[in-house]
């Protein structure tokens, strides 16, 4: 995962992002990635999942 943080309080996911980070280039090559789970990923204790891409205009 990139930039993203997790965590869990009784059925409560809070996601943590820093939006003024980037990591460059998504393949297209028409935005910036600003954060990812790079594909899905289980939520640590849990069974769901999640698939998250945050990312800006270049």
């Amino acid at each position: 995962m990139k930039n993203v943080e997790f965590s869990i309080e009784g059925s409560m996911l809070t996601i943590k992002i820093d939006l003024s980070k980037e990591f460059g280039p998504s393949s297209s090559g028409k935005n910036i990635i600003v954060a990812s789970t790079e594909g899905n990923v289980t939520i640590p204790d849990r069974e769901e999942k999640i698939g998250l891409n945050i990312y800006r205009k270049k």
